[in-house]
Parts: structure tokens; sequence; C-alpha cells
């Protein structure tokens, strides 16, 4: 177990980042080159090996915390990492991207700093690669049932992963040209490396799964066929349908998706391009809205040579303490600074930010291009734009991270698989992650019939949930999984550590 009163000896020091300075000037991660050892080895040795660790629950995937504290507090990192491995696929992932929610459901956070669990999930990961702990697994006899999986994010691999090690065939089908899906093309390398993904997928393929780039399922592959040369197929394409922002101006050039300028940031990275598409290079940017999304596309437009950034966000700012309605251990809404926000901090001083703000409309110059953004001050609970407060801010460039509202509308999978739409855009299912399909017509008399469920299609990740953790989509992976492999062979020893219908704790 680890020290009794270690969590009374030794204060809370998570890792430091690089200088701001200094990882502007690069693309890579942003902790690269710090040492995480013996710092993290301390830190872990402040887990109180609690009677009963709410970390398991503020984790969806139930990850064995304080075991894997204790292991890594006495340097016995290989059966850290297999604790670690038994319940998260990937956890050089979750370690790095995660904003974990189990650290604001650590016992400790009652009325001190909680473990810093999220950097001693990154050292474990990293150090099972390191030392050649995380070997391909492959099945020890085949089943002889096949399995297409569309779509290769988080969800998708993790999906792609547990069958193929159960000893079904797996196809994975991505529409991109590389696989990796939002962990590819929508998170920027100084947040995750590439390399990390990759050997991962060089992990899966030695285990078996087999990988097909450049297939649009629904659109240049039909989807009705995919489903009748396979047993089972697995929809994890994400929630990819951008929120728009339907205000004057909208169609002046110079405004663009946050995804779709991270992508070809991105692409630079992977050495498609010389320079990208989209570029912040010598100009004023505004990013409209105030998630991690919006937060990557400042740090991307800094690392590009932007002359300001600001980000707007309607709602208000948060406090620096839990408020009434969210107490431990819900994850709170407290005011946090991301790696981003610091970098352009630093230039002045003041937080990127602007909260309780909303664009009114766009203005542009002659030749069509945007030249400013106008927006108001707004009302906390109404969100109604409040008078007398507009003011303008220069724009070269504007960025709408306003989220996504479920999978891409024209990918045609809900005619072609049969799959209805819940009212938050994603595809229906029952908790089982089993499709649902439109409800079967019967006598005006009679009471509405049960949904029918495209037999063997089942939904993973942000396209049933929304929009959601990287963590959470590693756990739909996972359960989903569990439910096709009882679906092919009639039980199943997957885990499933969530049901469909699950939701992050709420007070």
């Amino acid at each position: 177990m680890t020290d009794p009163y270690g969590f009374l000896r030794t204060p809370r020091s998570p890792v430091p980042a690089r200088p701001a300075d200094q990882r502007l000037g690069d693309w890579r991660e942003v902790h690269a080159g710090q040492a995480l050892l013996p710092l993290v080895s301390a830190q872990a040795n402040r887990c109180m090996d609690c009677g009963l660790p709410f970390c398991h629950g503020g984790c969806p995937l139930g990850n064995l915390i304080p075991e894997w504290n204790a292991y890594a507090a006495h340097g016995h990192w290989q059966a850290a990492s297999d604790r670690l491995h038994a319940t998260n696929n990937f956890p050089e992932f979750t370690g790095r991207l995660c904003p974990a929610p189990c650290e604001d459901a650590c016992v400790l956070t009652i009325n001190a700093d909680p473990v810093t669990i999220k950097n001693v999930e990154q050292t474990i990961a990293d150090q099972a690669w390191e030392h050649g702990w995380t070997p391909p697994l492959p099945p020890a006899r085949l089943s002889g049932r096949t399995v297409a999986v569309i779509g290769s994010g988080p969800a998708g691999l993790a999906t792609a992963q547990q069958l193929t090690r159960a000893g079904h065939t797996v196809v994975v089908y991505e529409r991109d040209d590389r696989i990796g899906g939002l962990l590819r093309y929508g998170i920027p390398a100084f947040k995750m490396e590439k390399t990390h993904l990759d050997r991962r997928i060089a992990q899966m393929r030695a285990e078996g799964t087999v990988f097909r780039t450049d297939c649009d399922v629904g659109g240049s592959l039909d989807a009705a066929g995919l489903r009748s040369r396979h047993d089972a197929v697995v929809v994890a394409v994400g929630a990819t349908e951008p929120r728009e922002l339907p205000v004057p101006g909208r169609e002046l050039h110079g405004i663009h998706q946050a995804m779709e300028y991270l992508t070809c940031s991105n692409r630079v990275g992977e050495g498609d391009t010389a320079a990208p598409g989209i570029t912040a290079a010598g100009r004023h940017v505004v990013v409209i809205g105030g998630g991690d999304t919006g937060s990557d596309c400042v740090g991307t437009a800094l690392r590009q040579g932007a002359l300001s950034v600001v980000q707007l966000d309607i709602n208000p700012e948060p406090g620096a303490g839990r408020r009434d309605t969210e107490p431990w251990p819900v994850y709170p809404k407290v005011y946090r600074i991301s790696h981003a926000h610091e970098e352009a901090r630093g230039r002045d001083g003041t937080d990127p930010r602007v909260f309780s703000s909303a664009t009114v409309h766009f203005e542009g110059d002659a030749a069509g291009r945007v030249r400013a953004l106008h927006l108001t001050a707004v009302e906390p609970a109404a969100r109604r734009p409040l008078p007398g407060t507009e003011r303008v801010l220069e724009a070269g460039l504007v960025l709408l991270a306003l989220g996504f509202s479920g999978p891409a509308r024209a990918s045609h999978l809900d005619e072609q698989l049969g799959l209805v739409r819940d009212t938050r855009g994603g595809f229906a299912r029952t908790p089982d992650f089993a499709a649902r399909g439109p409800s079967a017509p019967g006598p005006a008399t009679s009471a509405p019939t049960p949904a029918h469920a495209p037999d063997g299609v089942f939904v993973a990740g942000d396209a049933g949930r929304g929009q959601s953790l990287v963590v959470w989509a590693l756990a739909e992976g996972r359960a989903a999984a569990a439910a096709v492999d009882r679906y092919l062979t009639g039980t199943t020893e997957l885990p499933a550590p969530i049901r469909a219908d699950d939701r992050p704790l709420t007070a």
C-alpha cells in the first residue's frame, strides 16, 4: 500500500509543462522532455488507499486507480501497467487528453488537493512502452465471425481491439486517408504527438485487426452491403456535424469551422502539405466557443504566428471553487486554465477568454473578407444581449468551436442501415448499444410499438452519446464490444464498464 500519511507529508505537485515561450516554438507536447520520475512516484504515494475510492466512479472506465498508484509509488511499473491496461486499452491517450474527472472525485478533494492521477497514468503507460510491456495480444483461436467497425476514433479503436482479442475478425473502415479519426486530425500534436497513435495501430495490426482507409461508408461504400458481408456492424463515426452561428456576415471569407482549421494544421504535421490551407499567421484571430476545441484553436493559432487571439465564451466566468449544486465528487465547472490559455496569457498577462459574450454580426471588407466581429455582453441566465454593451473586435480569422450535433447529416448511414436519430441528433440505441430502427406501424388505437432494432447493428461513442470525453469514448468502445461478442456467441467474458444510457456523476 501507499504511505498512509503521504497526503499529509507531500504536497500536490503536477509535472510542470515546458516554459510557454519555449513550447510555442515547436509542435511537440507541452510536457515533452520533462522528467516524470521520481516526481510521479512521490505523487502516487499521496494516494490515501481510502475505503471507498470514488475515483472509480469519476472514471467511466472504472480504472483501478488506488492499485496502480500503490505499484507506481514503489516503482513496480510492470505491475502498475498490468492493472492499468486491465481497464483501459489506450492509457497513453487518456493520460494526455482526459480532463481527469477522477481527480475531482478523489476523496482528498473534500478538503485538500487530489492525487495527480493523470500524471501517474501517463507515466505508467510511457514506462510500459519504453520497457516493452505492451506486446500484441493476438487471440489463441478465431471464432469465424466477422465484424465491421465504421470509424477509427477512440471508440472504434477500443471496440476493434477488444473484439479482435476475443477472436473475431475485425475490419475497421475509415473515410480519411489515415487511421485515428479525431485523435489523428482533431487533436493538435502539442496535446498528443501522433507517434503514440501510430504504435497502437501497429500493435492492433499485429493482433489481427484489419484497417481500410479512404472508405466512405454511406457514401462511396454502401453501408447495407457492408452489413450483408459481416456478422455485425459497429457504427463509431463520432459526432462530426458542427453547430452553426446564423448571424449576419457568416458568409464572409475567413470564417471557418474549428475542425476544418485543426485538420489543415494537423495535415502539415503529417507531411501532406508544407503550409496549412487555413492559417492564423499575421492575423487577429477570434475563436467562438469556450470548450476544449476552442482552446486547441488558441494554441494552434499562437504557434502559427497570430497577431492576437481572443476566445469568446457565452457562459459566465466560473468561480474558483465548487458551487453548492456541484458538490464532491461531481466534476465541477470551475475556473480552469489550459496550456493554450497560459501561452496566450504570457503575451500581455491577461486571460484570452471573454466570458458572457455573444456574437451579433460580422463585418467584412470590399473583397468579402471578414475584418471585424461585433459582440455584446449577455445576461447569464437568459443569454440575452445586454443593451449598450456592444463592442467591436478586429478579426482576420474567425473559428467556430460551438460543438457538434451528432453524426454528419450527409453520411446516409441513417437510411442505409435503418438508423434513427434521437432528440440530440445522435443515432438512437438501446442500453446495450444495439441500434434502434424506426418504430413499427400499428393500429391507430394501439399504444406505440417498440422501435425495431436493425439486426446486428450497434452504435458506440459520440455517434450515440453525443460529443463527450475521450475516456467515455473508450468506455463505450469496450462496452459495445462486449455487447457485440454476446450477440455473436450468446455469452461474453469481455468487460462492460458502462451502459449506453449511463451519464457522468451529478448531484
